[in-house]
């Protein structure tokens, strides 16, 4: 499917090398999305997490200390600036790099709680992002054998999808599904946001929803009507 279609006209194309960012109306709008909220984790403060305490009515507040508060405040800067990233990038194997990024940065934000269950989850989280990576550059790697660039704005113009790509992109998309950990394998993230640290772990879900996105479009790109 053409570029132009799915996110509009190309407003412009910054080649750095063998990597290539290009800018539409609709990858401009969520780089600027990324950018922005991770412009406002940076000047943010953590809020403090009240919860209750089992077998009584009493809270207990929770509250996130100074060392750890920077490193969750930098890795959150990290998965923002990667988030971004992939959303211009023009590069399939780019787009990857900076997936595997999001994901560890992910684990990285809540490492140093020191709450069991949040830690068991991310070790979990991890696992299924490290078994990730292999669909995701083995669909990368199978695209580029098909179709002999990782340029999207090359894929773009070849007029046929071949079975080879096709199967590529389905390893592509399980492979950002497992970085991500949307469905199925949302369960091992899921108990990750019990930690107190908001508005770190806010990014955690807007990169895996700008990700899935971004992942959506460059499906279609590779992927064309029969």
């Amino acid at each position: 499917m053409d570029i132009s279609i799915l996110g509009g006209p190309i407003l412009g194309i910054i080649p750095l090398g063998d990597i290539v960012l290009y800018f539409t109306p609709f990858n401009l709008f969520m780089f600027a999305a990324a950018l922005a909220f991770t412009a406002l984790i940076a000047i943010s403060s953590t809020e403090s997490q009240v919860e209750a305490e089992f077998g009584t009515l009493k809270n207990r507040e929770v509250k996130v200390d100074k060392a750890e508060f920077k490193l969750r405040r930098f890795l959150a800067i990290v998965c923002g600036l990667a988030t971004a990233g992939a959303m211009v990038t023009g590069d399939l194997f780019d787009f990857t790099l900076f997936v595997t990024l999001i994901g560890i940065v992910n684990i990285g934000i809540v490492a140093a709680v020191k709450e069991i269950d949040v830690l068991d989850a991310a070790f979990q989280y991890g696992l299924i992002a490290m078994i990730g990576t292999l669909p995701l550059f083995g669909g990368a790697a199978l695209v580029l054998a098909a179709t002999g660039t990782i340029s999207l704005l090359q894929i773009v113009q070849i007029p046929y999808t071949t079975s080879l790509m096709a199967f590529g992109s389905i390893l592509f998309f399980l492979g950002v599904a497992g970085e991500t950990g949307v469905a199925p394998f949302f369960a091992t993230k899921a108990e990750m946001f019990r930690t107190p640290g908001s508005p770190f772990l806010l990014i955690i879900h807007l990169s895996s929803l700008l990700v899935i996105v971004r992942t959506i479009e460059i499906l279609l790109i590779i992927n064309k009507p029969f």
